[in-house]
């Protein structure tokens, strides 16, 4: 909040920040919608961690720094990775790793986990990990997937994702824009999949012979093909290399009922 104030100012009065999950979408619209009668002609949904969390060694986010096993995005959510990773039955860590981090090797890091109990730090747990499957070739560190099915759980992001893509088509306007820059296949899957739901009339399975469900598309495709950086975007900005940006526009004029 007080990065974006500072590189935010010479906006003024025009700028409203508020520090909240965004799975309170609807509600923080309607606060400030009432005191300000603001509309929402763009939506834009920056998804991923934060640099500026990243390298905060205290939020235990990084394999490459010691830390505590915390990963939360706000410190007064109650659950830390740390509970997870020790007080987890063994088969619950791995489904976690394994649908979260989609990690091949889930089961074997799982095991090492439960062996290893209580891990108290980072390096710690991205040690096990390491041990666990090896270095391998890959240029990508073997705890990478780990730890992000960890902050996924501890944040509940996908679900949170879920359900502010539902509410972000009922706030904007006519021709109001939804963007969304998501950064691992699980998020850039949700966002792919509600895109094609809201911008298509039926979707009642193929094998349906006539259309049971009453959808009406709401939306409309701004980029058919997801648009991704460039060469020289990804030199400047590393972090950058997995970023998919997916558009949408409002094309009906008859507001949803909030």
């Amino acid at each position: 909040i007080k990065a974006a104030r500072s590189r935010l100012e010479s906006y003024g009065s025009a700028v409203y920040l508020v520090n909240d999950n965004f799975a309170n979408l609807n509600a923080i619209y309607q606060k400030y919608n009432q005191d300000t009668g603001l509309t929402a002609n763009g939506i834009l949904f920056d998804l991923g961690l934060s640099s500026l969390q990243l390298e905060d060694s205290v939020r235990g986010f990084s394999f490459q720094r010691e830390g505590p096993l915390d990963m939360r995005f706000s410190p007064n959510q109650k659950l830390t990775a740390a509970e997870i990773v020790n007080t987890y039955p063994e088969f619950r860590i791995a489904q976690i790793i394994w649908m979260y981090g989609e990690e091949t090797h889930s089961r074997r890091i799982a095991r090492q986990i439960v062996l290893a109990r209580p891990l108290q730090t980072t390096l710690q747990l991205a040690q096990i990990v390491e041990r666990a499957v090896g270095r391998g070739r890959s240029r990508i560190h073997p705890a990478t997937k780990t730890f992000q099915a960890l902050r996924i759980t501890v944040n509940e992001e996908l679900a949170n994702l879920e359900s502010a893509l539902k509410q972000s088509v009922g706030l904007l306007e006519m021709e109001g824009r939804l963007a969304v820059i998501s950064y691992h296949s699980l998020e850039d899957r949700i966002v792919k999949q509600f895109m094609q739901r809201e911008t298509t009339d039926c979707v009642c399975l193929p094998e349906t012979p006539t259309c049971i469900c009453g959808h009406k598309a709401r939306m409309s495709l701004y980029n058919k093909k997801v648009i991704k950086p460039g060469a020289a975007e990804i030199e400047a900005n590393p972090r950058s290399r997995s970023a998919k940006l997916r558009v949408a526009e409002r094309f009906c004029n008859t507001r949803i009922s909030r």
